[in-house]
């Protein structure tokens, strides 16, 4: 079989990342299935182990993006794994985050690398990107009415483009032998606090933008009262922002550039791509 002629299925494939992993392996000539619940190749259900066997089907490689908005997932993906390997799978790119290892033991991002890091039957890659600049534009961390509200005592983070981290890996699904094994942290190429990140969207969209910087468990208690997230996901949110607040957020690195031969998006960059999208926010 030649690589033209092999499949990669990727989870969450009308996500962020997802959706141009698959587009960047077709420019590339390569066979792409998106999986999702719904709008995607096909369908594919982490509660529903029966979506998993088609969704596997003659698949090749793996971009594995595990459950969103949960915390306890690392059964059912050990599962998924199990299948895999016995579909033959060759190789698997795992979306983590920053400072996976330094996750609480309620959260399985972890989890999930050590058991790719146990398995024989494939080789696999694991991403570990900063927060993405996405955030600004989406529900994460929207700007309204002029601000935009997360917990960060002042803290920086490297903040990356998704295309970014999509690129790094569409790298390790096109050669997976060239990255077997590897560990890779995209990053921005500015540790940058959320108040400087609020200026440049300012200074783009020609309107005055602040970051209001609550407390920690004012903002998680609110996401959960307004239903965006479960409530058991408050460990999550609190373990990401207390990393920034701690001063240990994501700093810059070559890892996008050495894996891509091309330097990450800077922010400025990003969000004279973006300002249409701040514009319509302030519309509303």
């Amino acid at each position: 079989m030649t690589d033209s002629q092999q499949t990669t299925l990727v989870l969450g494939g009308t996500g962020r990342t997802g959706s141009l992993v698959a587009r960047k392996l077709i420019e590339r000539g390569l066979h792409a299935r998106t999986a999702s619940r719904r709008g995607a190749d096909v369908r594919f259900d982490w509660d529903d182990p029966t979506t998993h066997a088609r969704a596997l089907e003659g698949v090749d490689r793996v971009y594995l993006v595990t459950p969103v908005m949960r915390v306890t997932y690392a059964g059912p993906v050990s599962d998924f794994l199990d299948r895999a390997a016995g579909a033959g799978v060759r190789h698997v790119t795992y979306l983590s985050a920053h400072g996976s290892d330094q996750a609480p033991p309620e959260v399985d991002i972890r989890a999930v690398e050590l058991d790719l890091a146990r398995r024989g039957a494939f080789t696999h890659s694991v991403l570990r990107p900063a927060w993405v600049m996405q955030n600004f534009i989406d529900d994460h961390t929207p700007v309204i009415e002029g601000a935009t509200t997360v917990p960060t005592g002042g803290g920086a983070e490297a903040f990356v483009d998704a295309a970014d981290i999509a690129a790094v890996a569409v790298e390790t699904l096109v050669a997976p032998d060239a990255h077997a094994g590897a560990q890779y942290a995209p990053t921005g190429p500015q540790a940058l606090t959320v108040g400087e990140v609020a200026g440049i969207i300012a200074d783009v969209i020609g309107r005055p933008v602040t970051h209001h910087d609550i407390d920690p468990e004012a903002w998680i208690g609110g996401a959960i009262a307004a239903g965006a997230v479960p409530a058991d996901y408050a460990v999550m949110l609190r373990w990401l922002t207390g990393t920034i607040i701690s001063g240990n957020g994501s700093r810059p690195n070559d890892d996008i550039e050495k894996v891509t031969g091309r330097p990450p998006v800077t922010f400025r960059d990003f969000a004279r791509r973006n300002a249409a999208a701040w514009t319509l926010q302030a519309s509303k």
